[in-house]
């Protein structure tokens, strides 16, 4: 595992809490931006319930048949300048035992030295692809919210995995900082390059981590021009 300064783990898992598949998508981008490196897998085993989210078959270059589980993966990555380093994790939402799925990414956050943990997260909405797709970011411990610009929680209901997640970490002691982007609900299939742009320019502004997130602004014009042409021809739309 490389030496890292200062890391922060940034965690985004493909579900319900990633519309259009934004969060990600933005976990890779960082990842290749930043050339990182493989350091962990969290065994699928304890958290899936495989009847849900099967793995998958497949025959490598070889010939010889391969099972892919939905494992959730890490990477370390080295920052240039004095940013921050990085510590990417990207899967599946896990099915159960949430509050361990936390202690696990505590395990990992004391392994590589991380000092704060930032989910990144793409919502169904009333967002209109017209526009710029904002992006929310919240903090529920407040000397942290208002040092970085953040709001506070303010949702009451049922849960999710992040939720959870969230509440455990804070519990625990572990800064942690939720951003969100709203995906407008008449497009929510993958790609949205506008959304993934959208998480990489906040969490950037929030961070100081560059993230090249300029470097989809032509897949986003595109996008964008897409939808306009299909939403002409639907008068419902």
């Amino acid at each position: 595992m490389p030496d890292l300064d200062r890391p922060l783990m940034v965690v985004a898992l493909r579900g319900m809490f990633d519309a259009a598949e934004a969060a990600t998508t933005a976990i890779d981008r960082l990842a290749r931006t930043h050339d990182a490196t493989h350091i962990a897998d969290i065994d699928p085993e304890t958290f899936f319930n495989f009847q849900e989210e099967r793995p998958v078959v497949s025959i490598d270059t070889d010939g010889e048949r391969v099972i892919t589980w939905p494992v959730s993966r890490s990477h370390a990555a080295v920052t240039d300048g004095d940013t921050r380093d990085l510590v990417l994790v990207s899967g599946v939402e896990p099915h159960r035992r949430w509050r361990t799925v936390a202690d696990t990414l505590l395990e990992l956050a004391e392994a590589t030295g991380t000092e704060m943990i930032i989910t990144l997260g793409a919502m169904v909405g009333m967002a209109p692809h017209t526009r710029p797709l904002g992006v929310v970011g919240s903090a529920a411990n407040a000397v942290i919210a208002d040092r970085l610009g953040l709001g506070r929680p303010s949702y009451q209901g049922p849960t999710g995995v992040i939720g959870a997640l969230h509440d455990r970490l804070d519990s625990e002691g572990m800064p942690v900082v939720s951003l969100r982007v709203s995906v407008p609900h008449y497009v929510p299939g993958p790609p949205n390059p506008e959304a993934t742009r959208s998480l990489l320019s906040r969490f950037e502004l929030v961070t100081g981590v560059p993230t090249n997130h300029n470097d989809l602004n032509a897949a986003a014009t595109d996008w964008r021009e897409r939808i306009d042409r299909a939403v002409e021809n639907d008068d419902e739309l």
